[in-house]
C-alpha cells in the first residue's frame, strides 16, 4: 500500500509537539494492591451466594404485574445486581409485557408508575407506545402543572424520556417540560430530593455505567424508609466481592504494562492504563467477561500510545512508516521504525498474539483478524488526519472530517475488540461480520464518541496545534458561532442515541449481549467526556470515579 499517494500540497517536516500530559496519577498503586484486601473469603462467597437465592426467591414469589415487582427490578438493576437473575428478570417482564398489551396500560393514573414500567420494558426490548403518557397532558396539549407537585413521578418521566426513539414528540416534550421544573426547584428540594435531581439531570440511568451507578446508588438506598434490608446486604457484598477481583485483574494488567516499560520509551504520551481498564470495566464488569475484559483493556491502553504517536509526536515519515508496519502486521517491519516507535510496535505484536493464543484453545481464532483489519483501519485514519494537521493550513469540510474522523474515534476498533474475547457461542463469524459492516447501532455509538471528545477537547486540542476538529470545521464551513455548532453537534448525539434505543428494540438484528457491549461503549463516553475530557484529563472527576469502583469498598 502506497500511502505517500495523495500527499497534501505543502506538506512539511515539523518539530514535535510538546503534549503537556500529566503523568498517571496511580503509580505503582495497583501493582501493589494485591493484599489482603483482593483475598477473597470463602465464608463471604457463601454468604452472597445464600442471599443471592433469598432474593431470587424474593423476586419469583412476588406477582409479576404488581408495582412491587416493578419496584423490586428497578433495585435490582440500579444495585448492580441484576446481572444474577437475567433470566427470572426477563421472563417477569415478559409477562408484564404481555399484560401491557392487553389492556394498553396496567398502572392506571400513577405517573411514578406508567414511566418505570415504560422505561423497564423498554429497557428489556419491548416496544410499549408513548401513547400511555397522553393522559397527562391538559386540554391544551401540555403536560398537567399539577405534575410537578410529585418529584418521584417528575424523576420517574424524566428517566423513561431517555427511552425515546425517532418521532416520539411526546417523549421529547416531556423531557423539556421535566428538565425545565427539575432544574428550578433545585434550591427549594429537601437535601434527599435534591442530590437524587442533580445526579439525574448529570446522568439519566438510560447512560450511566451499572457500576458506577450501583455505587452511588447504595449510599443512597441505605436511607430508604422502605429499604430492603436483605437486598441492601446482598447488593454490598456483592459489589466488594467483584471489587476484589477487579482489583486483582488490574493489579496483574498493571505488571504487564510497567514490564513493557512503553510510558518510559514514549514518554510525550498518555499513561492512562488504569482509565482504560475502567473503560473496559465500563463494557462488561461481570466476571465472565474476564478475559474479554483483560484484552479490551489491553488494546485501549495501546491504541491510546497510538493516538498521541500520530496526535502529538511523529514527523510525517515516521508515521508513514509505522502505518504501513501496521498493515504489514510482521515483525520484519519494525526495522523502518524509530526506536520509540518499536516498543509499541512489538507491543500490538504481542497483545494480539496472545489474543489468538487464547482464542485458539476454543477454535475461535479467527475473531482476532476482524480485530486488526480494525486497527489497521484506525491507524489509516489516523494517517489521513495527520496529512491535514502537517499540511500548511487545511481545514476540510465537516462532511470530510467526519468520514476520517468517525473511523479515528477508535469506536468501530473497540466495538469489534470488545467482542473479541468473549466466551459465548452467540459470538460468531455472521456477529463478527455484522459488527464490521457498520451498523446503525455502532455507527450511532461512533458518532457519539466524535462528537462528544471533539466538544470536550476541541480548544486544548487548539492549544498545541493539533488538526481541526468538529468544532472548527463546521464553524469555518458554516460560518457560524462555537454556541452555534456546540447545539447542533449536541442534537447529533441526542439523534444517535435515539438510533440506538431503536436498535435494541425488538426484533433485534444480533441478541442483547452483543448490542449491550455497544450501548455500553455509548455510557462510557457520556461519563468521560460530557463538559470534559476526563480520560486526558483524569486528576479529578474520573480520579474520584475510579477510586469508589476500584479502591473504596462500600462500607
Amino acid at each position: 500500500m502506497d500511502l505517500s499517494k495523495g500527499l497534501p500540497v505543502g506538506v512539511h517536516e515539523i518539530s514535535r509537539r510538546p503534549a503537556n500530559y500529566h503523568p498517571s496519577i496511580w503509580g505503582d498503586y495497583f501493582l501493589d494492591c494485591v493484599s489482603d484486601s483482593t483475598i477473597i473469603n470463602p465464608l463471604e462467597q457463601k454468604q452472597v451466594q445464600d442471599l443471592r437465592e433469598e432474593v431470587r426467591k424474593m423476586l419469583m414469589e412476588v406477582h409479576d404485574t404488581s408495582s412491587e415487582k416493578l419496584e423490586l427490578i428497578d433495585k435490582i438493576q440500579r444495585l448492580g445486581v441484576s446481572y444474577h437473575f437475567e433470566e427470572e428478570i426477563e421472563a417477569s417482564l415478559q409477562r408484564m409485557y404481555e399484560a401491557y398489551r392487553e389492556c394498553n396500560n396496567i398502572y392506571g393514573d400513577d405517573l411514578y408508575l406508567v414511566a418505570l414500567g415504560f422505561r423497564l420494558l423498554r429497557q428489556q426490548g419491548h416496544f410499549v407506545s408513548c401513547d400511555v403518557f397522553e393522559k397527562f397532558k391538559d386540554n391544551e396539549g401540555n403536560f398537567e402543572k399539577a405534575l410537578t407537585t410529585n418529584v418521584p413521578a417528575m424523576l420517574s418521566l424524566y428517566e423513561a424520556a431517555h427511552m425515546r426513539v425517532d418521532g416520539e414528540d411526546i417523549l421529547e416534550e416531556a423531557l423539556v417540560f421535566i428538565s425545565n421544573h427539575l432544574k428550578s426547584m433545585i434550591p427549594i428540594l429537601s437535601d434527599s430530593f435534591r442530590e437524587q435531581v442533580m445526579h439525574a439531570l448529570n446522568q439519566p440511568i438510560h447512560m450511566s455505567l451499572t457500576r458506577v451507578e450501583a455505587r452511588i446508588f447504595l449510599s443512597r438506598y441505605r436511607s430508604y424508609d422502605t429499604k430492603n434490608e436483605l437486598l441492601l446486604e446482598f447488593a454490598k457484598l456483592d459489589f466488594n466481592l467483584l471489587q476484589k477481583e477487579h482489583r486483582k485483574e488490574l493489579s496483574s494488567i498493571t505488571r504487564w504494562w510497567k514490564d513493557l516499560d512503553i510510558v518510559t520509551k514514549c514518554p510525550f504520551a498518555r499513561d492512562r492504563l488504569v482509565e482504560s481498564y475502567f473503560w473496559a470495566l465500563g463494557v462488561y464488569f461481570e466476571p465472565k467477561f474476564a478475559i474479554a475484559r483483560r484484552m479490551l483493556a489491553k488494546v485501549i491502553g495501546l491504541a491510546t500510545i497510538i493516538d498521541d504517536i500520530y496526535d502529538v509526536y511523529g514527523t510525517y515519515d515516521e508515521l508513514m512508516c509505522f502505518t504501513e508496519a501496521i498493515e504489514r502486521w510482521d515483525v520484519s517491519a519494525i526495522d523502518k521504525l524509530p526506536p520509540y516507535m518499536k516498543s509499541c510496535y512489538l507491543a500490538i505484536l504481542d497483545v494480539y498474539a496472545e489474543m489468538e493464543e487464547e482464542l485458539a484453545k476454543r477454535g475461535e481464532s479467527y475473531r482476532v483478524d476482524y480485530a486488526k483489519n480494525e486497527m489497521k483501519k484506525l491507524t489509516r485514519a489516523y494517517f489521513e488526519e495527520a496529512k491535514w494537521s502537517h499540511s500548511a493550513c487545511y481545514v476540510p469540510t465537516f462532511e470530510e472530517y467526519m468520514k476520517v474522523a468517525l473511523v479515528s474515534s477508535g469506536y468501530m476498533m473497540v466495538a469489534t475488540t470488545s467482542l473479541v474475547g468473549i466466551d459465548d457461542n452467540l459470538i460468531n463469524k455472521n456477529v463478527m461480520d455484522w459488527v464490521t459492516h457498520k451498523p446503525l447501532i455502532v455507527q450511532a455509538s461512533t458518532v457519539i464518541a466524535r462528537l462528544m471528545d471533539d466538544m470536550a477537547g476541541h480548544e486544548f486540542e487548539q492549544e498545541r496545534g493539533h488538526e481541526p476538529s468538529a468544532v472548527e470545521c463546521y464553524m469555518k464551513q458554516h460560518g457560524t458561532s462555537k454556541e452555534e455548532v456546540f447545539l447542533e453537534l449536541q442534537k447529533l448525539v441526542s439523534n444517535a442515541w435515539k438510533d440506538i434505543n431503536r436498535q435494541c428494540l425488538y426484533p433485534r438484528e444480533v441478541p442483547m449481549l452483543i448490542l449491550m457491549r455497544v450501548l455500553n461503549l455509548a455510557r462510557v463516553i457520556d461519563l468521560l467526556y460530557k463538559d470534559e475530557d476526563a480520560f486526558t484529563h483524569s486528576t479529578t472527576k474520573l480520579k474520584n470515579i475510579i477510586t469508589s469502583i476500584l479502591v473504596d469498598p462500600v462500607p
